[in-house]
């Protein structure tokens, strides 16, 4: 006959390996996203909205610089903030977040980004002193 501490520690084990299971059944069903996807998404939508609402001054200076009536200058600036939040509403998560492989960190602690797009390839140039013309 078995102790109950043994059964105790079977019993715990047996629930850690359920929900162990339980938790892989989510990420194949996609229900499960890691939090470093989330963090990033939200680092993303933050800095857009940041930069769009940095570049309202200098897109609105120019439009309202000839207005005189309060009512056309209020209708501008409130455009122009509607549609910065508008932005923000229509952003679809599901288009840049990655499945999650695992748990791993995928940038190597670099701060890389594996969705992130390429870079132009770097114009070649050379270095060092010019040739010198070939006399005939």
């Amino acid at each position: 006959m078995a102790s109950p501490s043994y059964e105790t520690a079977r019993t715990r084990k047996l629930q850690i390996e359920t929900a162990l299971a339980e938790m892989e059944l989510a990420k194949a069903r996609r229900e499960y996203v890691a939090a470093s996807d989330v963090q990033h998404v939200w680092a993303d939508v933050l800095a857009n909205m940041k930069s769009r609402l940095l570049s309202m001054p200098t897109i609105l200076a120019p439009m309202l610089v000839k207005q005189t009536e309060i009512g056309e200058i209020k209708d501008i600036i409130d455009r122009s903030v509607r549609d910065c939040l508008e932005e923000l509403l229509t952003y679809d998560p599901k288009i840049d977040v990655a499945p999650d492989d695992g748990g791993s960190d995928e940038r190597g602690g670099e701060g890389g980004d594996s969705n992130a797009k390429t870079t132009a390839a770097p114009k070649r140039k050379r270095v060092g002193r010019p040739r010198k013309a070939a006399v005939v």
